[in-house]
C-alpha cells in the first residue's frame, strides 16, 4: 500500500519515529466482511483473526479516527509536539498538561516495559490469536487512513491534521497497557513527573514519625482520591434460573464510561466461524469485546474497589537523597533522563527534558492521594502498580470472547489473571450467575499490612485499603501465591467469588454485599472492605432487585424479564430522594416566614422551592420538576460534611441504614437556601423540568438526558459537569453501553442494547447522535446476533475488505 508507506515516511521525518513495517502492507494479507445494521453497528466476519482485526480496525477508524489518532499521540508521547504543551488533554489519567502526559508516557516507553511483555510467551505475553488480531487491526486502521487521506477525513477535529499517521502494533499494545495503568500509576501522572530530590544540603526534619496528625482527615483525603475516577463506574446485575420466567440467565450490562476521549466505547460483533462469535462493546483501540455476550454466556465488568497499587516509604541515605536503604544497605535509585519534543506557540520546536526517578518498587512520587508524600531528606515514596507490564488482559478478553458458560468465564479469569481493576459479573444459558473479583490485586495480606505498614500506612489502611509499606525491608515486598499467574499478585483463591441462581450484582462497592443473602467475607482488606457502609447506588440497586423479586416495585408480576430489567434501569429512582426528599419538603414548608438561610448569612424566599419539592415524585426523568433543585441541595449538603442522619449505619441492616434525615440540623436548611439562591442566580425556576438544564449538546441541538449523579443513589448514573455560571451541560461520563441479554435456550439470545454517546465521534456522521436521542427517550434498540437477525436489518449495508493487491 504505497499511500500508507508515504504517510509513514512523512510521520517518520516529522517525529524521528519510524513505524515498523507490517506484513499487511505487502500484497495479499487478511480479508473481512463488515455488515452494518441500524445505528451503524458493524458485524465483522472473517476466516481468521488477522482478518477480524482488519475489519474492526477499519470500522473503528471510519467512525472515530480523530479520537483514535489523538489517543495514539498520547501513548507515543507526542501531544506537546502536535497539540501544544498546554493544548487539549487526552491522557489516560489526570495529567494537568500535555507536557506532563508526554513525560510520563515517554518514561514508560523508554523503560520498554511493553516490549518486555511482548517478548514473553502466553499467558504473560499475548497469545498467537491476539497477536494476529492486533496485526490485522493495525492494517485496518492504516488502510482506512490511506484510502481516505488525511485531507478527506470528514471529522473537522482532525481533517488534514499533521498528527494523522499510520500506526504500528506497538501503539495498540501501548494503549492497552496505558488502560491498565490508568487505575494505578496513571492516577498520579503529575506526581510522578514532578518528583525531584530535595535541594543539596536540605536538613532533616525533627519529626521522625510519618503518622498523620489527623488520621480521619487522611483517610478522607485518600478515600476521595481513590474514588476520583472522573465519574467512571458501572452497574451489572446477573439474574439466574430462580428469578427468571424461563429458568435461563439474564444480564444487565451498564458501564459508565467516558462519552469521549481515550476510553470511549464502540459496538461491534466479531465472528470467525467455528472459533469466535461475540457481540458487545470495546474501548476504542482494543481489538476485542470488553463486555457483551456469546450464544451461551453474557458478561460485564464493574470498576473494583480493590486497590491495585501500594506506596513504599523509603529511607534516603543521609546526604544522598537519590539512594535509599534496603536492609541497611544503600541502593541507588534509577535515574532516567526523559526528553520529549514541544512545539511552542510561535511554531518552533524544542526539546523538554526532565530527570525522573524510580526504584525497585516503581516510580518515585511526589505528593499523591491527598497525602504528604513529598520527597524530603528524611523520606521518599515510590509506587508499585499491579498492572505494570500487564498485557495479559488481552488474553483474558480473548477467552471471554469465546466463553459459553459462567464456568468458562471464571476459568478465563483464573487462567490469565489479566483483568485490570475490574470485577466480572456473568449469567449463562443454564441459568447460573457469577460474580468474580479475580483480577490483578497486589499480594498484600492483612498480616503483611500489619507487619509492614509504616505509621502513615497504619493510619489509613483499614479505612482505605491503601498500604504504605516499609521500603527499607525486603521482607515487606509483595508476597506471592502458588496459584497466581505472576509473582506479587494475590492468587485467585484469595479473592471473592460468588455463584448463585437468584442474582449477583455490583455497583462499584466491595464484594461484601454482592448478594445480601450470602455476604462475602474472608478476603484481605486490599481487595475491598467488609461490613462497611454501602454507597447510595448500591443501596438503590439491592432495594430494586429485592423489590422486583417480591413484586412490590409497581412493575408487573414478580421476578425478571428483559422488559422489567429495562424498566428497573430507566425508572430513574434515587435512593437519596426516597430517604430524604419528603423530610426535606416538610422542613421547607415549616421554614419561618417561608425564608431559607444561606451560607452567606442572608435569606431567600423558599416558597416556590417548597412547592416544587412537595410535588416531585423523586424520579430523575427529563420532565421531572424539582429534581435539579434537590440535586443541588444534596450536593451542597455533602459539602458541609456527612449528611446528618438520625438513624446511623448498622452493619446488621446495611441496605436500610443510615436513614431519617435530621432536618433540625442547621446545615440542612442552609444547604437548601444555597440551592435556591444558586438556581435563582442562573435564572432556573425551582420547578423547571430536569431536561431543560441537564442535556448534552450535539452540534447546536440540546438533547435532554435523564438520570442523575451517583451521589444521589441512582442506578441510571448521569455525570454532567456543573458550571456555576451556566448550570449543567457537558457529559463526561454516564451510561455508555447498555445491553440486556436474556437467554432463551436457543442460539439467539433475546437482547436489547444502546450506546448512549452513539457510535461515532464525527459530527458529520449520521451515527453521531442517533442513539443519544434514543437514550433521551429511555428507548433501546434490538440486538442482532444470529445470521437471520442481521440479514433482516432494514438498513443492512455490506463492505468487503479484500486482500490488498
Amino acid at each position: 500500500m504505497a499511500r500508507t508507506a508515504a504517510l509513514a515516511t512523512a510521520w517518520a521525518l516529522a517525529t524521528g519515529i519510524t513505524p515498523p513495517a507490517s506484513a499487511d502492507d505487502r500484497p495479499g494479507g487478511p480479508a473481512a466482511t463488515i455488515r452494518y445494521t441500524e445505528y451503524g453497528v458493524p458485524h465483522i466476519k472473517a476466516d481468521d483473526f488477522a482478518g477480524l482485526g482488519l475489519g474492526l480496525g477499519y470500522a473503528s477508524a471510519k467512525d472515530n479516527i480523530c479520537l483514535l489518532a489523538d489517543t495514539y499521540l498520547t501513548v507515543s508521547a507526542r501531544r506537546s509536539l502536535y497539540r501544544g504543551p498546554d493544548g487539549p488533554l487526552n491522557a489516560y489519567g489526570p495529567a494537568s498538561s500535555n507536557l506532563n502526559s508526554d513525560l510520563y508516557h515517554q518514561q514508560v516507553n523508554d523503560s520498554r516495559v511493553v516490549e518486555d511483555a511482548l517478548a514473553r510467551p502466553a499467558p504473560n505475553g499475548p497469545r498467537a490469536e491476539v497477536r494476529e488480531l492486533v496485526r490485522g487491526y493495525v492494517a485496518g486502521y492504516n488502510r482506512y487512513l490511506a484510502e481516505t487521506g488525511p485531507g478527506n477525513i470528514t471529522d473537522p477535529a482532525c481533517r488534514g491534521a499533521d498528527w494523522l499517521r499510520p500506526i504500528a502494533e506497538i501503539d495498540v499494545y501501548r494503549q492497552f497497557h496505558a488502560l491498565g495503568a490508568s487505575g494505578g500509576a496513571g492516577r498520579v501522572i503529575d506526581s510522578i513527573v514532578s518528583a525531584q530530590p530535595p535541594a543539596a544540603g536540605a536538613r532533616t526534619a525533627r519529626k521522625r514519625s510519618t503518622a498523620p496528625e489527623d488520621p480521619a482527615a487522611a483517610v478522607a483525603a485518600v478515600t476521595a482520591a481513590l474514588d476520583d475516577t472522573g465519574g467512571m463506574g458501572s452497574n451489572a446485575f446477573a439474574v439466574g434460573s430462580e428469578q427468571t420466567g424461563n429458568g435461563r440467565g439474564l444480564l444487565l450490562n451498564n458501564p459508565h464510561f467516558p462519552w469521549t476521549g481515550a476510553q470511549r466505547l464502540m459496538e461491534a460483533q466479531l465472528t470467525v466461524p467455528g472459533r469466535m462469535n461475540v457481540s458487545g462493546a470495546a474501548p476504542l483501540g482494543v481489538p476485542l469485546i470488553r463486555s457483551g455476550h456469546t450464544r451461551g454466556v453474557a458478561w460485564s465488568h464493574t470498576v473494583s474497589s480493590a486497590v491495585p497499587l501500594s506506596l513504599y516509604e523509603l529511607k534516603p541515605v543521609p546526604g544522598d537523597p537519590t539512594s535509599h536503604l534496603v536492609d541497611g544497605v544503600p541502593e541507588r535509585m534509577t535515574r532516567r533522563e526523559v526528553t520529549v519534543p514541544v512545539r511552542e506557540a510561535d511554531g518552533t520546536v524544542r526539546d523538554a527534558r526532565r530527570t525522573l526517578w524510580s526504584t525497585r518498587y516503581g516510580p518515585v512520587v511526589g505528593k499523591a492521594f491527598g497525602l504528604p508524600t513529598g520527597w524530603t531528606a528524611d523520606t521518599a515514596y515510590a509506587l508499585r502498580d499491579a498492572n505494570e507490564g500487564n498485557l495479559r488482559g488481552l488474553n483474558t478478553w480473548f477467552d471471554l470472547n469465546t466463553a459459553q458458560s459462567t464456568d468458562d468465564v471464571q476459568n478465563a479469569l483464573v487462567r490469565t489473571q489479566g483483568m485490570p481493576w475490574v470485577n466480572t459479573v456473568a449469567a449463562d444459558k443454564a441459568g447460573r450467575t457469577l460474580f468474580s473479583g479475580v483480577h490483578a490485586v497486589p499480594h498484600i495480606t492483612d498480616a503483611l499490612a500489619n507487619r509492614c505498614n509504616t505509621p502513615l500506612g497504619s493510619a489509613i489502611y483499614a479505612g482505605t485499603g491503601l498500604a504504605v509499606l516499609d521500603g527499607a525491608r525486603t521482607a515487606c515486598a509483595w508476597g506471592s501465591s502458588s496459584d497466581a499467574v505472576v509473582p506479587g499478585l494475590l492468587g485467585p483463591s484469595a479473592l471473592p467469588v460468588l455463584r448463585r441462581t437468584d442474582y449477583v450484582s455490583n455497583s462499584n462497592d466491595s464484594a461484601w454485599l454482592t448478594n445480601p443473602r450470602q455476604p462475602l467475607t474472608g478476603y484481605p482488606r486490599i481487595a475491598g472492605s467488609i461490613g462497611t457502609e454501602r454507597t447510595m447506588r448500591t443501596r438503590m440497586t439491592l432495594t430494586a432487585l429485592e423489590e422486583r423479586i417480591a413484586g412490590t416495585d409497581g412493575l408487573p408480576g414478580k421476578g425478571f424479564t428483559r422488559e422489567t430489567m429495562q424498566d428497573l434501569l430507566f425508572t430513574d429512582r434515587s435512593a437519596v430522594a426516597e430517604l430524604a426528599a419528603a423530610d426535606t419538603a416538610r422542613m421547607c414548608a415549616a421554614l419561618p416566614g417561608g425564608k431559607a438561610p444561606t451560607s452567606g448569612g442572608g435569606q431567600v424566599d423558599a416558597g416556590p422551592a417548597c412547592a416544587a419539592l412537595a410535588g416531585w415524585d423523586g424520579r430523575y426523568r427529563t420532565d421531572s420538576r424539582g429534581a435539579l433543585l434537590f440535586t443541588r441541595f444534596w450536593i451542597g449538603l455533602q459539602g458541609h460534611g456527612t449528611p446528618p442522619w438520625r438513624t446511623p449505619y448498622d452493619p446488621a441492616d446495611p441496605v436500610r441504614t443510615p436513614r431519617d434525615l435530621n432536618t433540625a440540623d442547621p446545615a440542612v436548611a442552609t444547604a437548601l437556601g444555597d440551592a435556591v439562591a444558586e438556581l435563582a442566580r442562573l435564572g432556573i425556576a425551582p420547578d423547571a423540568p430536569l431536561g431543560e438544564s441537564q442535556y448534552v449538546l450535539r452540534g447546536d441541538t440540546k438533547i435532554p438526558t435523564h438520570g442523575g449523579p451517583a451521589a444521589l443513589g441512582l442506578i441510571n448514573v448521569q455525570n454532567h459537569v456543573w458550571d456555576p455560571a451556566e448550570g449543567y451541560g457537558r457529559v463526561d461520563y454516564g451510561p455508555s453501553f447498555i445491553q440486556i441479554v436474556s437467554f432463551t435456550g436457543g442460539d439467539c439470545p433475546d437482547t436489547v442494547r444502546l450506546l448512549a454517546p452513539s457510535q461515532s465521534g464525527d459530527p458529520t456522521s449520521p451515527h453521531y447522535a442517533d442513539q443519544t436521542g434514543l437514550y433521551a427517550e429511555s428507548r433501546m434498540t434490538e440486538g442482532r446476533f444470529c445470521e437471520s437477525e442481521i440479514a433482516a436489518s432494514p438498513q443492512l449495508r455490506t463492505v468487503e475488505l479484500r486482500p490488498t493487491s
